[in-house]
């Protein structure tokens, strides 16, 4: 054990005094002490927080782009980045799945909300998100809407 120790000053009597439990706490605090030291944006995360790509398409002049959302701290250039982290942030519950698609099976009425498709992909509350949205039938306007303004207001 000593070549092991050899880098860490008078922990070697210690683990022969103290067992398994003193290594055991040396190396935690060997691995989580140069995390602590490292900046975050050295790590390469620059901002904490929630973050969304939204990607809209064929949904008109003005509307028609791809947004970056941050939230907690809110930021980017989306076109309401208050208004959809709080939206968001009203909607979220835990053990639901906010961009959740319109589950198989479900009766919606067919109508169409016309040809306007988003993609919204990223991290919102430590979880993955990859959604797909179109407005092809009442569901999924209804799904569509229940993210506005996140997406943009429609008809």
């Amino acid at each position: 054990m000593g070549s092991l120790l050899s880098g860490l000053p008078g922990l070697e009597g210690r683990v022969r005094r103290g067992g398994l439990a003193v290594l055991a706490t040396a190396a935690v605090t060997a691995a989580v002490v140069p995390l602590i030291a490292v900046p975050t944006a050295a790590l390469g995360q620059g901002r904490g927080g929630d973050h969304l790509t939204v990607v809209v398409r064929h949904a008109g002049a003005g509307r028609d782009g791809t947004y970056e959302l941050f939230c907690h701290p809110d930021g980017g250039h989306h076109p309401d980045v208050r208004g959809a982290c709080q939206k968001l942030d009203e909607q979220t519950q835990w053990g639901r799945d906010l961009f959740a698609p319109v589950p198989p099976g479900t009766i919606c009425s067919m109508i169409s909300g016309g040809p306007a498709t988003a993609r919204v992909t990223g991290t919102w509350a430590g979880r993955p998100v990859d959604a797909s949205y179109d407005r092809n039938n009442g569901c999924e306007i209804d799904r569509w809407n229940r993210m506005v303004p996140l997406l943009p207001k429609l008809g």
